[in-house]
C-alpha cells in the first residue's frame, strides 16, 4: 500500500463523513419542514457578515476551546472527562468567591488570582473522578456525570444563599438567583469597540500553546500519551499509569474551571444560573472534532461557535428551532466516532487497496 493511496483513502473517508453528516442533518430539517439550503447558508454564512457577529462567534469559541483542550489531555491519557460542565461551575464559584472577598485588590493581581482559584476549584472536582478511577476502578463515565449533578445543585444553593445579590433580597428585588455585580478589577478588557469580545481570547490561545508544549515537547506529556495509548505497555515501561490518570483529570478539570472564570470575568461579570450554556458538553465534541490536538481544537472551536450563533439566527430568519444545534452536534459525534473506527481499521484499507489494484489491472488489460 503506497503512501499516496493512504492519503487519498483518508481524504475520501473524511469527505464521505462530511457528506453523510450533512445528509443526515438535511433529512432532519426536511422532517420539520425547513428549507435545507437556506438553513445551512444562515448557519454557516450569516454570522460572518459583520464584525459584531464574528465577535460573538469568537466569544463562544473561547470557553469551548479551553474546555476542549482540557478534555484532550484527559482523553489522550486514557480517561474520558464528561464532567467539564460541573467543573466549569465550580470554577465560576471559586472566581466569584475571590472577587467578592477581595474587591479592592488591584486588577493585575485579582485577575490571575481569580483564574488560579477557578483552576483549583475545577481541578479539585476533576481530581475526585480521577482518584476514583485510579484507585477503585470506578468508571469515569459514571463518576463525572454524577459529579455534574452534585456541582449543579451546589452551584444553585450558593447562588440562592451565600452568593445571592443583596439587592435581590429586598422587597423590590425579583429574587433572581445571581451574585452581585463583581468588581471591575476582575473584568477582562473588551478590546473591540461595541462588541463583547474580551482578552480571554488570548488566554485561550496561550493555553493551546501550553498544552501543545506539554503533550508533545516534554517527557511528562509523552508518558501521559503513552498511558492513554496502551496502559499495559506503559506499565511494562515503568510508567505509573494511575498517577497520570489522576494528573490528567486534574488538568482537565482545571481547564474547565479556567473556562468558567474567563466566562464570568469577561462576559457576564456576575455568577448566574445557566451561565455554562452547555459548553462543558459541547467541548467534548470540539475536542473530538479537532482531533484531540490544540492545532485542530482552535479552528474546531471557531466552527462550533459559528454553529451556535448561526443556530440562534436560524430561529429568527428561517423559523428553525435553535435547539436543532444539539441534534447537529449529536450527528457530528456519531460521524466522528464512525470515521475514527473506519480509519483505524487496517483490514478495510487493505481490502480497498486490493480492489483498487484489481481495477487498475483490468483497465490495463482492456487498453492492451
Amino acid at each position: 500500500m503506497t503512501r499516496q493511496f493512504k492519503l487519498i483513502y483518508q481524504i475520501a473517508i473524511i469527505l464521505l463523513a462530511i457528506a453523510a453528516a450533512m445528509a443526515a442533518g438535511s433529512i432532519i430539517l426536511l422532517t420539520i419542514g425547513a428549507d435545507v439550503g437556506k438553513t445551512y447558508l444562515v448557519i454557516l454564512l450569516e454570522p460572518l457578515k459583520t464584525t459584531l457577529q464574528i465577535s460573538e462567534v469568537l466569544l463562544r469559541a473561547i470557553p469551548l476551546s479551553i474546555i476542549a483542550l482540557g478534555i484532550s489531555v484527559a482523553y489522550r491519557s486514557g480517561i474520558i472527562n464528561i464532567g467539564a460542565e460541573g467543573q466549569m461551575m465550580m470554577g465560576i464559584l471559586g472566581t466569584t468567591m475571590v472577587a467578592l472577598s477581595l474587591p479592592d485588590l488591584p486588577k493585575p493581581l485579582l485577575i490571575p488570582l481569580a483564574l488560579l482559584t477557578g483552576a483549583l476549584f475545577g481541578g479539585a472536582w476533576g481530581f475526585i473522578a480521577g482518584i476514583l478511577k485510579a484507585k477503585l476502578q470506578v468508571s469515569e463515565l459514571l463518576s463525572t456525570v454524577m459529579l455534574n449533578y452534585i456541582a449543579a445543585q451546589f452551584y444553585t444553593f450558593m447562588l440562592r444563599g451565600p452568593f445571592l445579590d443583596p439587592a435581590e433580597k429586598t422587597l423590590g428585588g425579583a429574587g433572581t438567583p445571581q451574585s452581585m455585580r463583581l468588581t471591575k478589577n476582575l473584568w477582562l478588557t473588551r478590546f473591540i469597540p461595541r462588541t463583547r469580545l474580551h482578552t480571554g481570547l488570548f488566554i485561550a490561545l496561550a493555553l493551546a500553546v501550553l498544552i501543545y508544549l506539554l503533550l508533545w515537547k516534554t517527557d511528562y506529556g509523552y508518558k501521559m500519551r503513552a498511558s492513554g495509548a496502551s496502559g499495559r505497555a506503559a506499565r511494562y515501561g515503568g510508567i505509573s499509569v494511575e498517577w497520570y490518570l489522576v494528573v490528567s483529570m486534574v488538568i482537565s478539570g482545571a481547564f474547565a474551571g479556567i473556562a468558567g472564570a474567563v466566562e464570568v470575568a469577561g462576559v457576564h461579570r456576575r455568577a448566574l444560573e445557566g451561565i455554562t450554556a452547555g459548553y462543558g458538553f459541547s467541548g467534548i465534541v470540539v475536542a473530538l472534532f479537532g482531533g484531540l490536538s490544540p492545532i485542530g481544537i482552535i479552528p474546531a472551536s471557531f466552527f462550533f461557535g459559528l454553529l451556535i450563533v448561526g443556530a440562534d439566527m436560524t430561529q429568527r430568519l428561517v423559523g428553525v428551532p435553535a435547539n436543532m444545534i444539539n441534534v447537529l452536534q449529536g450527528i457530528i459525534i456519531l460521524v466522528i466516532v464512525a470515521t475514527k473506527m473506519i480509519l483505524a481499521d487496517p483490514y478495510l484499507a487493505e481490502r480497498v487497496w486490493r480492489a483498487w489494484q484489481k481495477r487498475g489491472k483490468k483497465r490495463v488489460e482492456m487498453e492492451a
